[in-house]
């Protein structure tokens, strides 16, 4: 569209609309990402939930579903980060998001493989070494958002301006966006693009669980709360086990105990698995807007609308 023509983010990319689907563990696989692309905006691979091996089968399904750019979002806390990293500048992906870590660690030797680089970033202040770091853009994701949340706890309408006022490179919003209007919003902020993770998880190209999609259809804004405070925060559905974890914080008890009853698995069992009793569901504060499931086609459709139309108001 001739309104995006001169967007930043576009240009940077090389995509139609500035709307990139977030690369969240367990729901954005090769098929969400090329879903996206192929709808105008940016699909990302999720290579947080995935071994290296799987990592580059979903990147080989990727390049034949769709001719458009996609990208892959490598979180830098976890063990397979490097192998991750090596495998994306080995297969000649285009765009690298990094998140959960130091963005200076591989920024310049995807940037000197040809990649392009974002970073997510929870402050203005490590938006600054996201920049300094020579990343290309940098992703402000407000405390609405699901999963993995920073400490700040910054709410988006906080997060975007004071980012967008400290730092030259792009900003692309992310956090309680799923609707045209939240990114009209995001852009009266200082954003040239958004970013989307739930509204894509619940859609019909996702790979989470339809139990995990039903969850998030019906839960409301205050069905999604803020658990493992003191360690890292994570937003998600309100279930048996979180209630559970929620009541062992307020009872004071130690990290190590509630990391031992967390255990491992606990997001591939809720959202991939589809047990919404025992099981993580992250998710985002944007569910309370979430009505049914859709195919992305249909999500950029209606976003896209619904931007014009807020932003001519």
């Amino acid at each position: 569209m001739t309104f995006f023509k001169d967007n930043p983010v576009c240009n940077l990319f090389k995509i139609d609309f500035p709307v990139i689907s977030g690369g969240m563990v367990w729901a954005s696989g090769a098929r969400l990402a090329a879903a996206v692309s192929n709808a105008g905006g940016l699909g990302l691979i999720g290579a947080g939930s995935m071994k290296p091996e799987l990592l580059e089968e979903h990147i080989d399904k990727a390049f034949k579903a769709t001719k458009h750019p996609f990208g892959v979002n490598i979180p830098l806390m976890i063990g397979h980060s490097k192998d991750h990293i090596d495998i994306c500048i080995e297969k000649k992906v285009q765009v690298v998001f990094t998140a959960a870590g130091n963005p200076a660690l591989y920024t310049q030797k995807l940037k000197d493989a040809g990649i392009t680089v974002a970073h997510v970033v929870p402050n203005a202040k490590l938006a600054l070494k996201a920049q300094n770091s020579g990343c290309d853009a940098v992703v402000a994701e407000g405390t609405e958002a699901g999963g993995h949340n920073g400490k700040d706890g910054l709410t988006s309408l906080v997060l975007w301006p004071s980012v967008a006022d400290k730092v030259k490179i792009p900003l692309i919003a992310a956090g309680g966006i799923g609707t045209g209007r939240a990114m009209a919003a995001a852009f009266a902020l200082g954003a040239s693009g958004v970013q989307i993770g739930t509204r894509f998880a619940v859609s019909t190209e996702s790979t989470a669980h339809q139990n995990y999609k039903d969850a998030c259809v019906k839960a409301d804004g205050g069905s999604v709360r803020i658990f493992n405070t003191a360690h890292m925060p994570i937003r998600a559905l309100l279930n048996p086990y979180v209630n559970e974890y929620i009541k062992k914080e307020c009872a004071g008890e130690s990290i190590e105990s509630l990391l031992s009853f967390r255990g491992k698995g606990r997001t591939k069992t809720g959202i991939f698995e589809g047990d919404i009793e025992d099981g993580e569901m992250d998710a985002g504060q944007v569910c309370e807007l979430i009505n049914e499931v859709l195919p992305v086609k249909e999500i950029m459709n209606r976003l896209i609308e619904q931007f014009f139309v807020a932003k001519n108001l």
